[in-house]
């Protein structure tokens, strides 16, 4: 619908996938600016040691919040030249022209985000850097470049909006190589540093790791079906974005349940001690 120069998509113009998949990329972008407020406002509610983990969380949400305005608003106005068109074969070009464009936004928003959700995993078990420079910057290392492989493999496309095929799947290898040395790592991380941290802070680093062999998973899933031109891809875009959700939203809620229980649980022992004349 076009008013005052605005345009919202409707189905009867565009077709009701393309709407649903407008209203998950708005809904993920106001689920990360509230994220940004809770993270901040929360700042003070946890343990000490983790105030940092809430800065990282609103760090992550400010840029994925602000990704997802622009892929929003991308889609949104992609949305309103299909509407304008009577032809079927140039509504489908836009739309599969978008879909690179789209993921263009979404990798420079993993560049930035993953890297710092690994720290925020890493943090659960109170490791500092000085204690595992290497593994660290490994770990640091391999999120980063996995993301940049799998970037420059979305942008194996012709100008037509073909995909070739072979050298994406070529790039997406050598991300997946890279992919495989984080989960090794976190584990190795579980195995020698997990006495340092309280019950709270392994069962909270176990889930968040746990992300990383689940629901990371959708992203490769979803780039191997995008070289198959029976899929829509709006339908990735939906998954990517309920993803996107889970993997940052979702993660932070962990940590900060997990921080705040830890607050609680310094705060009752401080009580007792008072209680029992104990310094």
């Amino acid at each position: 619908m076009q008013f005052d120069n605005q345009f919202l998509p409707l189905a009867g113009e565009v077709g009701l996938l393309p709407v649903l998949t407008w209203f998950f990329m708005l809904v993920t972008f106001y689920a990360f600016v509230g994220n940004f407020i809770f993270a901040l406002a929360t700042r003070n509610s946890v343990a000490p040691v983790h105030r940092d983990s809430r800065t990282l969380t609103a760090i992550i949400a400010a840029v994925a919040g602000l990704s997802y305005f622009f892929i929003q608003d991308y889609y949104r106005h992609m949305l309103t030249q299909v509407a304008a068109t009577n032809d079927p074969l140039a509504a489908g070009l836009l739309q599969e022209g978008s879909f690179t464009a789209i993921n263009q936004l979404r990798y420079i928003d993993w560049a930035v985000t993953t890297p710092l959700l690994l720290l925020k995993t890493s943090q659960m078990l109170r490791i500092k850097f000085v204690q595992a420079p290497g593994a660290i910057t490994i770990l640091l290392l391999a999120d980063f470049l996995m993301v940049v492989t799998g970037y420059v493999g979305e942008q194996q496309v012709l100008a037509n909006g073909a995909v070739i095929v072979g050298a994406k799947l070529f790039w997406g290898a050598i991300s997946t190589i890279f992919y495989f040395i984080i989960p090794i790592i976190l584990f190795r991380f579980w195995q020698r540093y997990r006495q340092q941290a309280l019950p709270e802070e392994q069962r909270a680093f176990r889930l968040m790791a746990l992300t990383s062999v689940t629901t990371w998973g959708i992203y490769p899933i979803g780039y191997i079906l995008s070289v198959f031109p029976l899929v829509d891809n709006d339908w990735i875009h939906i998954s990517f974005s309920v993803f996107d959700v889970i993997n940052k939203v979702g993660v932070g809620i962990i940590a900060f349940m997990a921080s705040s229980e830890v607050l609680a649980r310094s705060v009752s022992e401080e009580s007792v001690s008072k209680e029992y004349g104990v310094l």
